[in-house]
């Protein structure tokens, strides 16, 4: 507004100073068109995400069936078959004790040298009874044979540890073990095995 002072017109700035110093409200932002949403749809049930039940369950079988396929061919096997051929057996007088020369045939089935690592038998009784004994040292079965010669009936070059089969190739041998039993819980048993255990190998070979 203009006043008079003195011929003068004095025009007063505080009005219009104090309006531009307001701010101006930006103006209204176009209003978007809302959309529903229905949670209840998207999270309360699995049936607009998930196949249905019945593929999902041919799918777990078909993996499981992989997988028992897998597990089955890269599970553990013996490196070797064979079997007991001759069972001799003599008495040790006085000691309740039955030496026993057992005559078998190892066949190395697999792709490489098996080395023998140890050569044990095993008795079982007709109770349910065990023995079990290393098999003796090689340089001693001549002793035996000496002192038993029932035991040499039918008996092979003595196989022993560290004895080497090259790969596809079987060899007979004859080993010498004790057991605490007497003739006639032998003759009655319920089962007679060598076990042989070769180096590298987590399984043991078992002859019957």
């Amino acid at each position: 507004m203009a006043q008079m002072a003195k011929g003068k017109v004095i025009y007063n700035h505080s009005m219009s100073d104090n309006m531009s110093d307001q701010p101006v409200p930006p103006p209204p932002l176009p209003q978007e068109p809302i959309t529903e949403f229905h949670i209840g749809e998207e999270f309360g049930t699995g049936r607009r995400n998930l196949p249905p039940a019945g593929i999902v369950l041919i799918c777990l079988a078909v993996v499981a069936l992989i997988v028992g396929i897998f597990a089955f061919k890269g599970r553990a096997k013996p490196q070797g078959a064979g079997s007991i051929d001759f069972v001799a057996e003599a008495e040790v007088p006085g000691q309740n004790m039955l030496l026993t020369a057992i005559t078998f045939t190892l066949r190395n089935t697999a792709e490489k040298p098996m080395w023998i690592h140890t050569l044990k038998a095993r008795l079982t009784t007709a109770d349910g009874n065990t023995f079990d004994d290393d098999a003796a040292s090689a340089v001693d079965l001549d002793r035996y044979f000496q002192a038993f010669p029932a035991l040499k009936e039918s008996s092979e070059p003595p196989l022993s540890p560290e004895s080497k089969l090259l790969a596809g190739t079987e060899q007979r041998g004859t080993i010498i073990v004790g057991f605490k039993v007497n003739k006639e819980a032998f003759d009655q048993r319920k089962s007679l095995t060598v076990t042989i255990q070769p180096y590298d190998q987590a399984l043991p070979v078992i002859l019957k």
